[in-house]
């Protein structure tokens, strides 16, 4: 019988769930590093919320440790890559505690609209300043959603409750999802232009880091309000400070920030400013139903060997597995350079396999595509639950299975439908395990994709590879690999080049410079 430990303060349902689907199940909380390594060894699973630390040394005594569950969707206290490493599969609960958030954002913007919490100090102080507080009605105001997934379409479905105009912004919502959600679909400058309020609903990301800079707090219109309840590091705090201090920004509620627990912060104590200890998730309901999730995931894993919500494991058999991992590589890396490349949003997306990938189950290779296409955006997506995003998103995704004979033995071709055109890109295996670009954008080019990358678009004319080396030689920057493809002679061509670092915004723009250079990008593999 698989045996699982509950090592902090859970809900008494998750340890019912467990003996009912016939997992022993012990509820052992507060132990210290050392106390838990030195009972982790017997247990099949560790089921955790945020206290325990999942940690190489932990999973090093962790024997026979197969699955650690996550009750809740942040999964900071557990080292995934040392759990993969062991084997072990990580899961979290992305979507048990979406309405409780949401609600939370609603309720942050009702104390911003009203001063709630200055207007309760000074009445309990005896102050009754009735004429100090002037708030604002929410009725009629635009709300700006950054971000408009699971927990942002719920905000803008009680926004619309409210009577509130909805604005979005979230570059996998297509039109017709937008539609149904009943929101305009906006791009980030039109909704920091228009927005009365704006409150942020997106993972943390390279590209969603500080999305509200002192650059784009300053493109906000005057007397705009924020409330932040997804992730610390959207917000520039010291910049969110001089705007509220300026009066350009007329109030912000943050339940996350960038350091936590947040003891000090510059915001503190400035006026028009709500703040909560990270209390999206913290209602009995959301407790319990990440409770409840968790441990139905973990038993149907343990005991019948299903997946649901894995960090590191995508959905395969045992006897797909090994024959499908280099196919599922290619496709990562396809998905991730189409995603990187792609601008304007994205209407829908088709995978087609031809040759030996024709023989294989596609629905792994589909969602590693996903996975490489969303995690541009995305920092918790994988080839699990990308699938899931992509349709909460509305983004059409199409499977095609071609039984021709091609130019090669096996191919996986990657096209993203934009408003700007289709974007198509295209790979094989050499010796059957080896991923190789062989077509970007209708161009044939032969690259390897690992690494830090620079991508180059430019005429095709004498003299540029000397004048792109030596500005790279200047810069100190080391080649690794150098692809060249081109469509016809003297049109256009492209560049894919591998170096040892990452490639700077400088450099990125030092090489946009350059004669006959018609686009130039970093790509991360």
């Amino acid at each position: 019988m698989p045996k699982v430990l509950i090592s902090d303060k859970m809900d008494p349902k998750a340890a019912q769930i467990f003996r009912e689907r016939g997992v022993e199940v012990d509820e052992i909380t507060g132990k210290t590093p050392e106390e838990l390594a030195a009972i982790i060894g017997d247990y099949d699973g560790l089921a955790i919320r945020s206290s325990t630390k999942v940690t190489q040394a932990i999973l090093n005594a962790a024997t026979n440790l197969k699955v650690v569950g996550r009750a809740g969707i942040g999964v900071d206290n557990v080292d995934i890559p040392a759990a993969s490493a062991k084997g072990v599969v990580v899961m979290n609960t992305p979507f048990g505690n979406s309405i409780t958030t949401a609600e939370h954002a609603i309720a942050l913007m009702f104390a911003l609209a009203r001063q709630l919490p200055e207007a309760d100090a000074s009445t309990q102080a005896g102050k009754w300043e009735k004429n100090r507080f002037m708030g604002v009605e929410l009725t009629s105001k635009t709300l700006g959603l950054i971000g408009a997934g699971n927990i942002g379409s719920i905000v803008a479905d009680r926004a619309r409750g409210l009577r509130m105009k909805v604005i979005a912004f979230d570059p996998f919502l297509t039109p017709e999802r937008a539609i149904e959600m009943g929101v305009e679909k906006v791009e980030l400058d039109q909704l920091l232009a228009r927005a009365d309020f704006i409150t942020l609903h997106t993972p943390l990301t390279d590209s969603t880091r500080n999305i509200l800079s002192a650059e784009n707090l300053a493109k906000t219109k005057k007397g705009v309000r924020i409330i932040n309840c997804a992730r610390g590091g959207l917000i520039d705090e010291a910049a969110l400070k001089n705007a509220l201090d300026s009066g350009h920004v007329a109030g912000a509620a943050l339940d996350v920030f960038v350091t936590e627990p947040a003891k000090e912060s510059p915001l503190f104590g400035t006026p028009n400013f709500v703040s909560t200890p990270h209390l999206g998730a913290s209602t009995s309901e959301a407790q319990v139903n990440v409770a409840i999730q968790v441990a139905e995931q973990m038993a149907d894993y343990l005991v019948s060997g299903g997946v649901t919500n894995a960090l590191n494991m995508p959905s395969l058999s045992a006897e797909e597995a090994p024959r499908l991992k280099p196919y599922m590589a290619l496709a990562e890396k396809l998905g991730s350079l189409v995603g990187q490349l792609a601008h304007g949003a994205l209407k829908s997306i088709a995978i087609e396999v031809e040759g030996a990938a024709a023989e294989l189950n596609q629905k792994p290779i589909t969602g590693a595509v996903l996975a490489g296409l969303m995690r541009v955006h995305s920092d918790t997506v994988n080839m699990v639950n990308a699938p899931y995003l992509a349709k909460e998103r509305g983004l059409d995704v199409r499977e095609v299975r071609h039984e021709r004979e091609g130019d090669y033995h096996t191919l996986v071709r990657v096209t993203v439908k934009t408003e700007a055109g289709d974007r198509s890109v295209a790979g094989t295996l050499f010796g059957n395990e080896a991923p190789r670009l062989v077509e970007l954008f209708g161009i044939k080019v032969e690259a390897d994709l690992a690494g830090n990358m620079l991508y180059v678009v430019n005429e095709d004319a004498p003299g540029f590879i000397g004048r792109i080396g030596s500005l790279l030689g200047e810069e100190g920057v080391n080649i690794g690999t150098f692809h060249l493809g081109r469509r016809d002679a003297g049109g256009e061509a492209v560049l894919l080049l591998s170096v040892d670092d990452p490639v700077s915004n400088e450099l990125v723009a030092k090489v946009r410079a350059l004669p006959g250079v018609r686009m130039a990008m970093a790509l991360r593999f």
